[in-house]
């Protein structure tokens, strides 16, 4: 198992498979060495020159560009090797950058705000004086999470200083809704299903657990319609797990503003009634007993 932080939740993973007959080592993706003196190609820790059955990415820490594009080429290479990798690399590299996951939404026919990303500030100024008539704009990092780094854009010279955002601005139109307090829904998918969902609510427009929001229940009413959308946007980007952040507008429409690959879930679990984690062992189980049993020659965990 893949993780940049080893902390409760990884290992409490890592007792998930064990309990259920896996060997299981937990280690950075920064760890794996590229190797070609070796059978394998690699040099994973706990497995010196062999190959797991299955890899599962729980996060992956920050790095230089060209550290994350070696990280993601290992799970490139892993996959195209045969061994199960959750989420894909693909499907990490559509959710960690923004705009692509904006613009398979947008393909897909999912209900997303209108989304610009451009280069250079003169670019982004001329965006925001077309677009801020109509209403504010919020500013998110490219690569980010948690609700880091956000700022709500309500004029053109709120646009931060080039060095700030790497010169490169995504920006999205605010979803006005009511508040404070503010909410929005956060709906995780695994295999296709739903495993569960919860409220954010918060003083702040930025309704991350993280920054205080409170996770609550979602009522009945509501749950069959964001399933559905949370399901077709969990596709779209080709995620075999993720959590949906989905606004509901002031009109009482739904818009999908992110799926993340690798979201964490300590809030949504005061509300579940399921083990999360469990939940992803056992679904991604499913998936390499169904391999294994198409493909003989697979040695299962």
């Amino acid at each position: 198992m893949i993780s940049s932080q080893l902390g409760d939740r990884s290992r409490a993973l890592a007792r998930a498979f064990e309990t259920r007959d896996c060997t299981v080592h937990l280690t950075r993706l920064e760890a794996v060495h590229t190797d070609s003196t070796s059978p394998s190609g690699f040099r994973i820790p706990g497995f010196g020159t062999g190959l797991p059955d299955a890899v599962l990415v729980r996060s992956m820490g920050p790095g230089t560009f060209e550290a994350i594009t070696r990280r993601l080429s290992i799970l490139h290479a892993l996959g195209s090797l045969g061994v199960l990798v959750w989420n894909s690399a693909r499907a990490i590299e559509c959710c960690v950058d923004k705009s692509m996951t904006t613009f398979l939404l947008q393909q897909a026919g999912i209900p997303t705000p209108s989304t610009f990303a451009v280069e250079g500030l003169e670019e982004a100024r001329t965006i925001a004086e077309r677009e801020l008539p109509h209403g504010p704009l919020v500013l998110k990092p490219l690569f980010g999470a948690q609700g880091k780094g956000i700022e709500l854009i309500r004029k053109v010279y709120d646009l931060p200083s080039p060095e700030k955002v790497a010169d490169t601005y995504y920006l999205q139109r605010y979803i006005l809704r009511e508040g404070p307090p503010y909410s929005d829904f956060r709906v995780f998918i695994c295999a296709g299903r739903v495993v569960e969902m919860m409220i954010r609510r918060g003083d702040d427009w930025v309704t991350n657990v993280q920054r205080g929001a409170t996770p609550q229940a979602v009522p009945s009413v509501l749950r069959d319609q964001l399933a559905h959308l949370a399901i077709r946007a969990t596709l779209a980007v080709g995620a075999d797990f993720a959590g949906v952040d989905i606004v509901p507008a002031a009109d009482g429409s739904l818009q999908v503003i992110e799926v993340n690959s690798m979201p964490a879930w300590t809030g949504l679990q005061m509300v579940a009634n399921v083990d999360i984690g469990e939940a992803i062992v056992d679904a991604m189980l499913s998936r390499l007993e169904s391999i294994c049993a198409s493909a003989p020659a697979l040695v299962p965990l």
